[in-house]
């Protein structure tokens, strides 16, 4: 075997080593946020949800807007991926996400979604979709905690920005 294929064969390993990592590290993380086990850790603070945000939207080719649903005591039920996108936009319909707060009978939720350009920054569109989105979920008794825009670095917190 040639060194460039020896190469591309280690890279390839590599990558499937990384991603096992990743799926690792989000079971458990899930594992300790999700009501379901005893002892299990609210997300009493932005960094619970941002670090679980980014090992789930950093790596994606699209914008995916992520939805974690949470109990009254803030603890995850589950974190429902609500849309898939392209490169640089998802369409997002409120009546889809207040539809799926209303099935699994959450009481608070917090978004993430992901920029491919590895810009964090949130967008006008992001704002104004958040500011629907919370609209609509408080019709139904549901509060919007924060929404994560994950990019290269640290994902920027909309509460953080006092953005909500």
């Amino acid at each position: 075997m040639a060194a460039q294929e020896q190469q591309a064969v280690y890279a390839v390993d590599r990558k499937l080593e990384e991603d096992s990592t990743i799926a690792y590290a989000l079971e458990i993380l899930e594992g300790r946020l999700t009501r379901r086990r005893e002892g299990n850790e609210q997300f009493s603070s932005p960094g619970y949800a941002a670090d679980y945000a980014k090992l789930k939207l950093a790596a994606l080719e699209q914008e995916v807007f992520l939805g974690l649903f949470l109990d009254s005591q803030h603890r995850l039920i589950s974190a429902v991926e609500l849309f898939r996108g392209t490169v640089n936009a998802a369409s997002v319909y409120p009546r889809e996400v207040v539809k799926e707060a209303l099935r699994l009978n959450a009481s608070a939720v917090i978004f993430a979604h992901g920029h491919p350009s590895g810009m964090p920054e949130p967008s006008t569109a992001d704002r104004a979709l958040t500011t629907r989105l919370k609209q609509a979920l408080a019709l139904v008794d549901v509060i919007v905690l924060d929404h994560f825009v994950v990019g290269e670095g640290k994902p920027v917190s909309f509460a953080e920005r006092g953005l909500l």
